[in-house]
């Protein structure tokens, strides 16, 4: 009996080793993450102000069309960067915050 509860604490122990590990790494990428996405609008913002002053400025409606197109197409492609590096940031974060549970699901007894 007194085996069994030893076997029982260190597993609860494990468990908890495992979860705080879990934890600190969700807690890291998802900072990461939320840096990420504050310089993003940041420099969104500064660059959507920069070309308002630059369209309010503009002398002739070409020159405002080229300077609308110009904002929406680096827009647009600054979007999609910042996406694609948001997913891999997640697609991390994932990757991390399961690594300490693979010893432990390695020897569960599935399919076996």
């Amino acid at each position: 009996m007194i085996q069994n509860i030893d076997e029982i604490q260190k597993l609860g122990k494990d468990n908890l080793d495992l979860a705080m590990k879990s934890f600190g790494t969700v807690s890291k990428g998802v900072q990461a993450i939320a840096v990420e996405v504050a310089d993003y609008s940041k420099k969104s913002f500064e660059e959507g102000t920069a070309a308002a002053e630059k369209l309010f400025g503009a002398k002739t409606l070409d020159k405002a069309v080229e300077i609308q197109s110009d904002y929406f197409k680096n827009s647009y492609e600054s979007f999609v960067a910042q996406a694609t590096k948001i997913g891999e940031l997640y697609a991390d974060l994932a990757k991390e915050s399961y690594k300490p549970y693979e010893g432990i699901l390695g020897k569960l007894p599935i399919g076996k």
